[in-house]
């Protein structure tokens, strides 16, 4: 059973309190929980067994104290109850020992119950690497996926969140003087976390919506990789990016069917269009059921946290410097290439206007990374002037390339000529306005002061 006040203090203090039982016994436990790290997190904990079903809090019962003092235990009520038969087993790799946890049974709120069928491995003693290869043989096996949830935090989304709802981008939290490295996991572990959270929902429903937030949680993954480039790059980087850009380009096809059929009110323009989107959805759900999928996740796991660019003695001494220190460093080299690019943003062609699109998408993506680095009211101030020009150009340049590429895929589509191609067809007419809005909001962006600096 979990526990917490009625105003889920101990959630908003990523913490967790719960009490195990095991026959007669009672197991008290207190994590500290992480979010952000993607199932790949060490979490401390404090444990003591205690006589009954409440819980029992004591002035040294760290990190509890300082969110709940002992005096206001009665406050502290059940939420949701976790049931599961675990078996424990012990496999020897090598010189590898890791602890294989079998857990099946349910999640139970108030109103509401979600299956558990999990599989938690341990590394004992050896190398990490043993452990990911024994990922890959039991998926093998039985098809598995990286885990991004705790069993708390399922039980708090259960009592209190529609499991359906689209996960948007997260606040992303980093602290200064984090290493470079650690704040690279964080940003790729929050990615990772919002594809999966959202594809759980879209292989189970086909919600449109997370459909776009997963897209949306690749984009972000992509940029990450191409701001951390002179940190992270080695033998691995560049399978990794093709393997990404693979999956995306497979939502990117569905997405777009979704964007243009919120274009289209006619029954009879929509049908080829509805036609094609469930082709595409169907296309969808056989890519991420696929083991290819299955092992992208789990390479990334394992290249984040012990990829050769990790151990590189070439730049350890960048790996370990500040984060803020690289993350001022990046958001002026992505804002000197964004200024270089939209340099007579109303004169160039198309396809150079879509390259300054894509420098000002992983600009944007950047300063979200790295905006919790840079506080204060002038920073803030700054941000957020810097973020709405960054936005304005964005949408600007949006539609832009919405226009430039309507005719691709019409034809694309062999719509040529048909009612769906002339309710699709782009007015022309608001692309000489878009051009202009797109070289003021560029202007004001290059007049905006960094809020970094």
């Amino acid at each position: 059973m979990y526990f917490d006040t009625p105003e889920q203090q101990l959630l908003e203090a990523g913490l967790s309190l719960r009490i195990r039982t095991i026959g007669d016994r009672r197991i008290q436990t207190i994590k500290a929980e992480s979010s952000a790290a993607a199932g790949l997190f060490v979490r401390p904990e404090w444990e003591c067994e205690i006589n009954g079903d409440a819980p029992v809090l004591e002035d040294d019962d760290a990190p509890i104290s300082g969110v709940v003092p002992a005096a206001d235990v009665d406050r502290l009520k059940p939420l949701f109850r976790v049931e599961v038969t675990r078996r424990t087993v012990l496999v020897e790799r090598a010189d590898a020992v890791i602890e294989v946890v079998f857990d099946r049974g349910a999640v139970h709120s108030a109103t509401r119950s979600d299956p558990v069928h999990e599989v938690e491995l341990e590394l004992k003693r050896g190398e990490p690497a043993a452990l990911f290869e024994l990922a890959r043989d039991l998926d093998q096996s039985v098809p598995v996926r990286l885990g991004v949830l705790t069993k708390s935090e399922r039980g708090y989304r259960l009592a209190t969140t529609d499991l359906d709802k689209p996960v948007k981008t997260g606040l992303l939290t980093l602290r200064p003087g984090t290493s470079t490295a650690a704040g690279f996991r964080m940003i790729v572990g929050a990615c990772v976390r919002q594809f999966r959270l959202n594809e759980d929902i879209l292989r189970r429903t086909g919600n449109a919506g997370a459909l776009h937030q997963a897209r949306v949680s690749l984009r972000r993954l992509r940029s990450a990789l191409s701001t951390f480039k002179t940190i992270v790059a080695d033998d691995q980087y560049d399978q990794l990016r093709t393997e990404l850009r693979w999956i995306a380009a497979e939502l990117g096809h569905a997405r777009n069917l979704d964007v243009m059929l919120e274009r289209v009110s006619s029954r009879k323009a929509g049908k080829p269009l509805h036609a094609a989107r469930k082709s595409a959805y169907e296309a969808v759900q056989t890519a991420l059921a696929s083991e290819r999928t299955r092992a992208l996740m789990l390479d990334m796991a394992e290249w984040t946290a012990i990829g050769s660019w990790a151990s590189d003695d070439v730049r350890s001494a960048v790996r370990e410097e500040a984060i803020e220190v690289f993350a001022a460093a990046a958001l002026d080299k992505h804002r000197r290439r964004l200024k270089r690019l939209g340099r007579n943003l109303d004169e160039v062609s198309d396809d150079e206007r879509h390259d300054v699109r894509i420098e000002a998408k992983k600009l944007r993506y950047a300063t979200e990374f790295f905006a919790s680095l840079f506080r204060g009211k002038k920073p803030a101030r700054r941000y957020k002037a810097f973020h709405e020009a960054l936005a304005a150009l964005q949408a600007n340049l949006g539609d832009l390339n919405d226009l430039a590429t309507a005719p691709i895929v019409i034809a694309e589509l062999s719509l040529a000529g048909t009612p769906t191609a002339d309710a699709l067809e782009p007015d022309m007419s608001r692309r000489d306005p878009l051009i202009k809005e797109a070289a003021d909001a560029y202007a004001t962006l290059m007049d905006s002061k960094p809020f970094w600096r």
